[in-house]
Formats: structure tokens, C-alpha cells, sequence
């Protein structure tokens, strides 16, 4: 039976925790923030998210009691069925039971799912993946994350693993550490690449820009500095064009398996790093991985920017919650 009560949904990070509200019919109806914490451990985590829940709560004028549930999404390895973080190596987390410790907690049903899988939820049931029975998301920030849907529903594969895309092997022979598309298009490798070229002489404009301590030009090369200077932005810069393209390319080609493999009919491009550089870096990614798709019928596939963006996450999440509790 179709939800008839607001649920919780929790996109929870290694930094930040974002919380909101969401209604029966999928909408937003409040939305908070918090410093995640981690070196706190996982109770002191645990409290800022019931913190977290009140607030929101408060903000969209709801008594907790009235809640149908909650939808959590977590960094690293999940036993969804379980509500289990195996292993979250940005939380520092190994085998924590999240959803028996929020129901205890704030005695509300819980669910728990990766970080990007509940982001392509959102995206598949609310986003541009709406409709789409057959999907990937890849998410291009920090590192790469991905998600599947397949015939409709996430899918989690023998060991609750599928969709990571990040970790497949695009050069075997390169030495350890640059293997992995991760390893090679995500924004922290972007950045590092960028200094790094900078460093050995190549001219850019970032130069005049990152002060005179190389020690801190990685926290200062984010995902909205490299959109500044990639295609069409205020201050283009060829370096940045270059290598940003670089790893678009090597995006396509992690896309073009997936697609020639399973037969997608869409792939969703979300993160930081794709949303700060926008249409000019998907379109990219779409041109060259439809050179590669085969069979050609399967270069029909439509490849598109997220829709909800950084709130893919609280709503996939709460979907997830309400389609599991509200049967």
C-alpha cells in the first residue's frame, strides 16, 4: 500500500550528515546539517543524528510520533539486509548494527544502505533516473561511488558490492595506488594532478591563485576551483581543460563497459566534481562512451547530470524506508 506518513531520510558522511523530511509523495519538507564527527565514535555520531532528527522535526512542524520510519545512507561496505556498516573506513567503523542502534534509539524502523546507492534511488525514483528500470549511477567526488538499478530495484549482488564502479581496473600494469578509475578520475586524483603538473612547470592560471605554500594547494584545488577554470568557466585554463577531460574520458570508458555489459538504458553522472563542472563534462563523458557502447542500437543509452543533486541522498534514503515499511 502506497506511504501514508513522512519518513526520515539521513545521507551520512565521513565529514558532514544531512537530514530532512520527506513526505508520502516524495517531497522535502525540511532539511538541517551537521559535523558527522567520526573521532567521536559511533555513539557520539548517534547523537547528532537524533539531534539531527528533532531539528528537522521541529523545522517542518511534525511530532517524531507521527514518523513512519528512517533511511540512512552510509559510507563503505553495508549488509543491507541486516542494517549493518561492515566496514566504513572514513567513519572508522567495522561491523556496527546502525539500524538496531537507531530503532533503540529513537525508536523509529530503520533502514540501512550505502551512501550512493540510496543517491541513485533518489535519482531513480524522484531524478533524472526516473522510470529507468535499468541503471547506473556514478558519483565523481572525493573518490567514485556507484549504484545499479536492474529491473527496477537496487541490486546488490553475492557479496552486496555491485555498482562499485570506482575500484574497476582500467591499467593492470601501473604500479599500485593507479590502477582503479578511483585512482585516476576522481576529484582528489584531479587535484593531485593538477599541483602536480603545476609543479613540474606547466603554465596555468591557477598558479597566480594557490598562494605561495604548495603544502596547502590540495585543500585549496575543491571541486568549485577546477570548475572556474574548466570549459566555460569565468577563468578557463587550458591545464585544467586538459586534465579534466583526461578524466572524463576515463569516466566514458568505465560507462561504456557498464553499459555494453548489462544493457542500461541510462547512467546518471553525480557528485561534486560533475556538478561543479556541469553540462560541458557530461556531455564529454556521453560523446566519448558512446563511441565505445556496443552493440550500436546500445548507443541510444541516455547519459545525464543528476536531478536532486545534494539531496539525492536524504530523499533516496527515506524512499528506500518508506517502500520497505509502509507495505
Amino acid at each position: 500500500m502506497p506511504p501514508t506518513k513522512p519518513f526520515i531520510g539521513i545521507d551520512l558522511g565521513g565529514t558532514n550528515m544531512q537530514l530532512g523530511v520527506v513526505s508520502p509523495d516524495g517531497k522535502l519538507l525540511s532539511q538541517t546539517k551537521r559535523k558527522t564527527k567520526a573521532e567521536d565514535g559511533a555513539e557520539g555520531v548517534l547523537n547528532r543524528i537524533a539531534e539531527g532528527v528533532l531539528e528537522c522535526c521541529s523545522i517542518a512542524n511534525l511530532s517524531p510520533s507521527v514518523l513512519g520510519g528512517l533511511g540512512i545512507g552510509a559510507p563503505g561496505v553495508i549488509e543491507p539486509t541486516k542494517g549493518v556498516v561492515v566496514e566504513a573506513v572514513n567513519l572508522r567503523w567495522n561491523d556496527v548494527p546502525l539500524a538496531d542502534m537507531l530503532t533503540k534509539r529513537l525508536k523509529l524502523k530503520t533502514i540501512v544502505d550505502n551512501d550512493v546507492n540510496v543517491a541513485v534511488y533518489g535519482e531513480n525514483k524522484l531524478g533524472a533516473g526516473r522510470n529507468s528500470k535499468n541503471m547506473l549511477g556514478l558519483w565523481i567526488g572525493t573518490g567514485i561511488g556507484g549504484g545499479l538499478i536492474l529491473n527496477g530495484e537496487l541490486h546488490y549482488g553475492h557479496y552486496f558490492s555491485a555498482g562499485e564502479i570506482g575500484h574497476i581496473v582500467l591499467f593492470p600494469f601501473h604500479p599500485l595506488g593507479s590502477r582503479t578509475l578511483e585512482n585516476n578520475a576522481s576529484r582528489t586524483n584531479v587535484s593531485n594532478r593538477i599541483i602536480k603538473l603545476i609543479n613540474s612547470n606547466y603554465k596555468s592560471k591557477l598558479t597566480s591563485e594557490l598562494g605561495d605554500d604548495p603544502e596547502k594547494w590540495g585543500k585549496e584545488v575543491k571541486s568549485k576551483m577546477i570548475a572556474q577554470h574548466y570549459r566555460g568557466g569565468e577563468r578557463e585554463d587550458a591545464l585544467v581543460v586538459k586534465v579534466v577531460d583526461d578524466a572524463a574520458a576515463m569516466v566514458a570508458i568505465a560507462v561504456a563497459n557498464a553499459v555494453t555489459l548489462l544493457s542500461l538504458e541510462r547512467v546518471v553522472l553525480g557528485g561534486g566534481l560533475t556538478e561543479a563542472c556541469g553540462k560541458s563534462f557530461v556531455e564529454r563523458v556521453a560523446k566519448e562512451a558512446r563511441e565505445l557502447i556496443f552493440p550500436k542500437t546500445a548507443q541510444q543509452v541516455d547519459i545525464v547530470a543528476s536531478k536532486l543533486q545534494d539531496t539525492a541522498g536524504i530523499l533516496g534514503a527515506a524512499m528506500l524506508a518508506m517502500e520497505k515499511f509502509s507495505k
